[in-house]
């Protein structure tokens, strides 16, 4: 069903609003833009979902068009209201959750995109990365942002786009031009182009961004040749963002809680403390530990990076981005048409017995943490005359617990902390399967979040606290619902094993193109 603005505006006219007030959140991520109303008790009460297609123009590149981005979430926005009965004039704040590295870069006269946005998988700019490491600049970016030089962050992407499309360079220096992560793109957009503004965790992953003091660094500037003209304003992740256009929702609700998807998740775990972990398996699969006020050093192959930015103050945290998590389950289903959908693969998986030596390693992009190989490269090994479906569709899952694993012990080595338990969410949590052998590998309880949408549920949170909806911390932490809790049940010999077959899988993928 479509809808448009005017639809919007009779129905909100012809409705009398009631004492209820919600918070509306808009997660847009990489395959879809949702938009959720959450009560009072944290509770999801609507929401409504879109597809957004995503291209590939070249073997490794990954690009979306920005405008079907906008025009997904806008879409949602307005369907969530017309499914509920809950419009405008009962949301009390917006709060947006994002898709982080993804790079835009648009007109500021005519408000057009100069190119389709980047997206965070995109493997372009890898040569741009790696000319930073070569010219010794590794640790210098380390230090300032807590990452380190990767095709992934949004600093390359922007360097190229400036260098490869035509007249970008010249349009920059002019300030005519705009950079944004996808927050900025659809604040820029659902403001009617009032307000250029990210906030610091969207921020702190761009490769820009000075993560202790807390501002854009002119030194990093110079050195990806990256005008600060074009940059955003940097703002807490609960605070103001301006209102949402009349041309959108009527009532013009204050835009008020803003944070990079897996931020936003780890705030709607309620990980407040440090020590606090969370695992989102979504099209890539990424754990967070905040580690408080301390940017911890990785020594295992982990970023730090902002994690919580509310309240006046900064958390950190240690970060392990996996690259394709859910996205495998995609490639199962579209591209070698052996599921025909994602909900089957967790029986298919467990009737398989066992996975008879089979592994897959979904390097399509290169390996993120805690490698961080760009040649790595995509592989399936192990198979015999006896392997069939079933062997392939669980191999595919365990690789999603396996990945997990790795950087689970990487972050434990890093912050000194063994953890007891590990909150879980995204669409994967879904299949039991998958959270039964990560719980049998990790030898610790698994704890799936009561709601699969924590991620939109933290930017709620960020939105509410902002206008007094939620009045503090500890308000959210008694709407934190708790899941199906999965207890490890396998043998220390039997982790031991698979976990052997899978590092052998990784050390094969990693030396294909050697």
């Amino acid at each position: 069903m479509a809808f448009s603005f005017n639809d919007l505006k009779l129905v909100e006219q012809a409705y009398s609003p009631g004492k209820s007030q919600y918070i509306m959140a808009l997660d847009s991520g990489t395959t879809s833009a949702r938009a959720v109303i959450v009560d009072e008790y944290g509770c999801i009460v609507a929401q409504a979902k879109r597809a957004i297609p995503t291209l590939y123009p070249r073997s490794g590149w990954v690009e979306q068009d920005p405008m079907e981005i906008l025009a997904a979430q806008i879409a949602v926005m307005m369907e969530v209201q017309f499914k509920s009965g809950i419009h405008s004039d009962s949301i009390a704040a917006v709060g947006i959750t994002n898709q982080r590295e993804t790079a835009i870069v648009w007109d500021s006269d005519s408000g057009q995109p100069i190119h389709n946005a980047i997206v965070w998988q995109c493997r372009r700019t890898a040569p741009i990365a790696d000319a930073l490491v070569r010219e010794g600049h590794e640790e210098l970016i380390r230090s300032k942002t807590g990452l380190k030089p990767d095709a992934y962050f949004s600093g390359t992407k922007i360097t190229w786009i400036l260098d490869n499309v035509d007249g970008a360079r010249e349009a920059a220096a002019a300030g005519q031009l705009m950079f944004g992560t996808v927050d900025t793109w659809l604040i820029y957009n659902l403001t009617g182009g009032m307000v250029h503004a990210t906030d610091y965790t969207n921020a702190s992953r761009t490769m820009l961004f000075n993560i202790h003091t807390l501002d854009w660094d002119d030194e990093l500037l110079e050195l990806m040749n990256v005008p600060r003209a074009m940059l955003p304003d940097v703002r807490w992740s609960s605070g103001e963002f301006g209102r949402v256009s009349s041309e959108i929702m009527t009532h013009m609700p204050l835009i008020t809680g803003v944070a990079g998807d897996q931020q936003a998740s780890l705030f709607g775990h309620c990980c407040f403390e440090p020590g606090d972990t969370k695992n989102t398996y979504g099209t890539g699969c990424f754990m967070l530990m905040n580690t408080g006020d301390e940017a911890v050093e990785s020594k295992n192959g982990l970023l730090s990076t902002i994690g919580i930015a509310e309240g006046g103050r900064i958390s950190y945290a240690l970060e392990g981005s996996i690259f394709h998590a859910g996205s495998i389950m995609t490639w199962l289903r579209d591209k070698l048409g052996i599921i025909g959908s994602v909900e089957e693969t967790s029986d298919i998986a467990r009737g398989a017995g066992d996975n008879g030596g089979c592994y897959l390693v979904p390097a399509f992009s290169g390996l993120g943490a805690p490698w961080w190989d760009p040649d790595a490269r995509g592989l399936i090994c192990g198979l015999s005359a006896a392997s069939d479906r079933a062997s392939l569709v669980r191999a595919a899952c365990e690789s999603m617990a396996f990945q997990t694993h790795d950087v689970l012990r990487s972050m434990e080595a890093d912050a000194g902390i063994g953890l007891c338990s590990l909150s879980v969410d995204g669409s994967a949590s879904r299949n039991e399967f998958i959270m039964q052998f990560q719980a049998d590998l990790l030898g610790i309880p698994v704890v799936k979040s009561e709601s699969v949408e924590t991620t939109a549920l933290g930017a709620a949170y960020l939105a509410g606290l902002a206008v007094g909806y939620w009045e503090n911390r500890e308000e959210l932490r008694q709407n934190l619902g708790r899941g199906r809790r999965f207890v490890p049940a396998g043998t220390v010999e039997r982790t031991a094993q698979l976990l052997s077959g899978w590092h052998d899988a990784v050390a094969r993928s990693r030396t294909m193109l050697s």
